[in-house]
């Protein structure tokens, strides 16, 4: 319980941390250096939360699905997740450059929030975190399955991820961050003990790109490609296309939703008619 206590005080000071940097960048940058690089990097220090815990899969289970309540609920237009981004990229809501400055703004967030976390740990508030200080240097691996299966796992999540997001991109949001929140608890619950469902490759890349167990190439399959391609899938599935790229519909036809009427023609300015309106127009003789 006392691990409990200190994990939970230092998520809501972290947590309170980032809000107060939050609202001190919009105030004090540009709006274009907040909307995509101050907000991103602050959300990525609370993402990193729930691995940093190390408590036992139900509990877990419990913190995940509040934190991403919490911060669903005060996120401002951040994703913390490079695949949003690139999804955002790829539907043209975003230029260029404003994807790269997000996706250095979640970089350097992750970072920051690994040191951060590596810091509470060195503290030693309690025995759970003295020994997660002392085995963090040789962490195992977070993929407990082969690379094919455990690439499919992470890209069907985050396919039914983006899919969720697009479907729900105009509604309120209590009921966008409610289903976000249980299909990402859904997906902790099934595919974490496999993959750990990160379907974030920036937060992957924190928390077990360092470990031992598997290669760096194996770690990209899994963790990087995966994510993108079910990204890539869910866009392709859902708008038949992918909007930068192609203008053209690749996978539905376009029909058209007017019906052009079918009348008689318009009489010339001598009153002429057809050859078939003319011989329907005499009757018997």
């Amino acid at each position: 319980m006392a691990s409990l206590n200190v994990s939970l005080c230092f998520f809501l000071a972290t947590f309170a941390l980032c809000q107060a940097s939050r609202r001190a960048a919009k105030a004090l940058l540009p709006g274009g250096a907040y909307a995509h690089f101050a907000r991103e990097a602050m959300r990525m220090l609370v993402e990193l939360g729930p691995w940093a815990g190390g408590f036992g899969p139900d509990l877990l289970l419990t913190l995940v699905f509040l934190l991403l309540l919490v911060h669903g609920a005060t996120l401002d237009g951040a994703s913390a997740n490079p695949t949003v981004s690139l999804q955002r990229f790829l539907l043209a809501e975003a230029s260029l450059p404003c994807t790269l400055l997000e996706l250095a703004a979640q970089a350097l967030g992750v970072q920051a929030a690994g040191a951060l976390t590596r810091l509470y740990w060195a503290w030693g508030l309690s025995d759970l975190h003295v020994l997660q200080s002392l085995m963090d240097p040789h962490c195992s691996s977070a993929l407990r399955t082969a690379v094919p299966h455990g690439a499919l796992l992470e890209g069907s999540c985050t396919f039914l991820l983006h899919l969720v997001l697009l479907r729900l991109q105009g509604s309120l949001a209590v009921h966008r961050v409610l289903a976000v929140a249980l299909l990402l608890t859904a997906a902790a619950c099934t595919a974490g003990p496999l993959t750990s469902a990160f379907l974030n490759p920036a937060l992957a890349a924190s928390v077990t790109f360092r470990c031992s167990g598997h290669s760096l190439l194996e770690y990209v399959q899994v963790y990087w490609l995966g994510p993108v391609t079910g990204m890539l899938l869910a866009v392709l599935l859902y708008h038949g296309r992918l909007p930068r790229l192609f203008q053209r519909n690749l996978l539905y036809s376009q029909k058209s939703k007017y019906r052009v009427p079918r009348g008689r023609p318009v009489p010339g300015p001598g009153g002429s008619q057809t050859p078939e309106e003319g011989s329907r127009g005499r009757g018997p003789r």
